[in-house]
């Protein structure tokens, strides 16, 4: 494997550029009160929920209200060949935000306007700083939603950025999927666009894929075009235990396989289950547990229920539960997205490592448990989820900070993990990512012609190398 080695992820490499007075003038000059140099709002922009904690802040933050504040910003760095990051809401897992190489923090929250809403063709644009909660929060009077749901109520373009995916990726796909088009301010301060609202297209080339996943790398999203689609007349969610995860993961495959248009199926192991009980104050069975929910008219999910409980009944599934009102759907998808907060919280002062894996859904089950019988052997504190519809899952490992033998065992936890999801056909990311965390994985997964070719389209947009520097790949 060409992961990292285990000092680089006690401590990244760290590289920064000095940032000249001239610049911090003319940021004060333009920005005014939108400038801010004062500690605790650099420490804000300087932290995500990595397991990097030892990486300086960026040397200011700029609040930008518009694209013409992005642009200006990009292009006073760019005269002073100072690194740009992009910064949402900070939800990240893999250090996307950590100022590595130092640089100016550029914070687009407050650009957060859904700019129009066009119904009749199922598509919204939005700006970068519009989280998933508040755009659903306003079409929803239009019987319209947007599915993407990553669990942490990420800004919009934060997820362009990373392709982020989730609970509902198995039905209606990812980021990837639903960006129909893009405004994006790019390392020379212009502002471009890239797509329409037409639902396809072949003229020249897809740029707007090129730049959702680019993870900041290669411009600043500044708005976005994203598909939505109607409320489904029917929903029904449910939970189902199950005597090991084999026996949960046997099922989702079948369901798969038989080609059950389920919405979402999520797997929690025991040790979540019990976690989530104690955050969420819930009762669930504390044993492996899918948590799924059906979208459709009222036959098809009746249909679609029926189905996928003989199958779980097939693998010893039992104690099915129906949660059919938007409250109690609500509460138990609440305890769902707060799984990771629950584990966090389960041992108080921890980091978390968490893997991303994803694999093809025939050789989840081989992905999965060999994976579970490693956590277990190394006796570190974990939880287990998983959007398993799609054959991705994460592991969390709870580790002490402090503790560099416990953090090299969690590491190594998770070199193994996803040296097991390449061979079986995967990914090292699934949705979260390469960031800081992954790059060594990205060698392995794509191989060094085709980085090299992602380091060529870099250097082409990006020059002066000021675009999140020193994430993705070195």
């Amino acid at each position: 494997m060409n992961a990292p080695t285990q000092a680089a992820h006690v401590t990244p490499e760290i590289k920064p550029r000095p940032v000249p007075a001239a610049l911090i003038d003319a940021l004060k000059q333009r920005f005014g009160a939108q400038f801010s140099q004062a500690q605790a709002v650099r420490e804000q922009h300087g932290r995500d929920e990595s397991a990097f904690t030892t990486v300086p802040p960026p040397a200011a933050v700029v609040f930008a209200d518009s694209t013409a504040d992005v642009q200006d910003a990009v292009k006073l760095c760019a005269q002073h060949k100072v690194p740009v990051i992009p910064y949402g809401v900070g939800s990240s897992l893999e250090g996307h935000l950590l100022a590595v190489q130092g640089g100016i923090s550029i914070d687009v929250s407050r650009m957060n306007r859904v700019l129009s809403v066009n119904a009749e063709d199922l598509t919204v644009t939005v700006q970068p700083g519009v989280t998933r909660e508040q755009l659903n929060a306003e079409i929803k009077s239009t019987g319209l939603f947007f599915p993407i749901d990553p669990g942490a109520n990420a800004s919009l373009g934060g997820m362009c950025a990373t392709r982020a995916s989730g609970t509902n990726a198995v039905r209606y796909g990812t980021m990837r999927e639903n960006v129909l088009a893009l405004e994006v301010v790019t390392a020379a301060g212009e502002a471009v666009r890239t797509g329409t609202r037409a639902k396809k297209s072949s003229a020249g080339y897809d740029l707007t894929r090129l730049f959702v996943g680019s993870e900041g790398t290669l411009g600043v999203i500044t708005e976005a075009t994203l598909r939505i689609y109607p409320l489904p007349e029917a929903v029904a969610a449910a939970i189902c235990s199950f005597p090991s995860i084999g026996d949960a993961v046997n099922t989702v495959i079948q369901i798969i396989q038989l080609g059950v248009p389920i919405a979402r199926v999520e797997l929690l192991d025991g040790h979540t289950v019990r976690i989530v009980n104690q955050h969420s104050k819930l009762t669930l069975r504390e044993g492996p547990m899918l948590l799924m929910e059906f979208h459709g008219s009222p036959a098809g999910v009746k249909e679609q229920t029926e189905t996928v409980q003989a199958i779980a009944a097939e693998h010893g599934g039992a104690g099915f539960e129906w949660a059919d009102t938007p409250e109690e759907r609500s509460r138990l998808w609440a305890a769902r997205h707060n799984a990771y907060f629950a584990g966090v919280q389960s041992r108080p002062g921890c980091r978390c490592i968490t893997t991303d894996v994803c694999v093809p859904i025939s050789r989840l089950a081989d992905a999965l448990l060999d994976s579970v019988k490693e956590a277990d052997d190394s006796r570190i504190p974990y939880f287990l989820v998983g959007h398993v519809g799609d054959g991705n899952f994460h592991m969390g490992y709870l580790i002490d900070p402090d503790d560099d033998a416990e953090r090299a065992r969690a590491e190594q936890l998770n070199r193994q993990v996803v040296a097991r999801a390449l061979a079986l056909g995967g990914t090292c990311s699934g949705e979260h990512g390469v960031g800081l965390h992954k790059m060594g994985f990205l060698l392995d997964e794509a191989g060094a012609g085709a980085v090299d070719l992602m380091r060529t389209i870099k250097r082409a947009l990006d020059p002066l190398d000021i675009m999140n520097p020193g994430k993705v790949f070195s």
